[in-house]
């Protein structure tokens, strides 16, 4: 394995200057997708140019949080323009189906579609790819890590035991891909009183430290419980890009600066990232 700081990451029709980070939790419900989008966004508020890979092929969810109204747009048969929302580039399956229309394809079309989306699309050149990954660690999840040797993985969690238990499996699953575990967000980490400030630890507190400290890394950043990211999410405008100074988007600035920190670029280039996404 070679050190990810010293690469630089082409692409079929891209070039990845900075980093891939593959966003992953133990089980759905914790707001991965949610913080994928929020994250991306506050590294593109820093200046740093963003794409997202909804990876999530049966629970994509991408599209609606960041706003993606437009389709994307095939230029040839092997070249794709992603839309761009907000100054981020995105695919995912919910730019091909319908929201409402589950994905019943079998591994090999959803390992196809997502090799489409890393070789074929324009990304052109930007510094950081965001891949929103499946939940757990099933066939899929396990499937693209393996594949992409090249991304770090950030672990979303929410205090809870039920949450951090299963969330401790992604660090065997990175070990076993040689993914450096590059740190825990946890989610819904306290509810802050409108009135007093008093935080209540609704669901817990310091379980998303606890997971750190068993995977040795950082615990990036915690997150509080609000309502408003939900209507946000669901109305397509991310918190981050409507409410900068309010106390969830500032968390989200803290992060992204100590990846942005950890992150310093790439010195040399790597041969075209060639996926296999066929199931082992």
């Amino acid at each position: 394995m070679y050190d990810v700081k010293d690469k630089k990451v082409v692409l079929e029709h891209g070039t990845i200057n900075k980093g891939i980070i593959a966003v992953a939790s133990g089980k759905g419900g914790v707001g991965k997708s949610t913080v994928t989008v929020n994250l991306a966004t506050a590294l593109a508020e820093l200046g740093y140019k963003v794409g997202i890979i909804d990876a999530d092929v049966r629970g994509f969810s991408v599209p609606r949080i960041l706003g993606v109204t437009d389709k994307p747009r095939a230029v040839s048969e092997k070249e794709i323009i992603p839309p761009e929302v907000k100054g981020i580039k995105a695919i995912s399956m919910g730019s091909f189906v319908d929201e409402n229309s589950p994905v019943i394809w079998r591994a090999p079309l959803l390992a196809g579609a997502l090799e489409q989306f890393f070789k074929d699309v324009r990304w052109g050149e930007i510094d950081y790819m965001l891949i929103d990954l499946p939940p757990g660690t099933g066939d899929m999840p396990l499937n693209i890590m393996q594949k992409v040797p090249h991304a770090e993985t950030l672990v979303v969690t929410t205090p809870q035991v039920t949450a951090t238990k299963v969330a401790g499996r992604i660090g065997a699953m990175a070990d076993k891909m040689d993914h450096e575990i590059i740190g825990v967000v946890e989610n819904m980490a306290y509810y802050r009183c409108s009135e007093c400030g008093h935080k209540d630890y609704i669901f817990g507190e310091d379980g998303g430290r606890d997971l750190a400290d068993f995977m040795e890394t950082e615990l990036l950043g915690q997150l509080p419980l609000i309502s408003e990211v939900r209507r946000r999410s669901d109305s397509g405008n991310p918190i981050v890009f409507d409410e900068p100074e309010s106390e969830i988007s500032q968390e989200f600035i803290k992060i992204a600066k100590k990846l942005a920190e950890r992150e310093q670029g790439f010195d040399e280039k790597v041969e075209p990232l060639k996926l296999n996404m066929d199931p082992q």
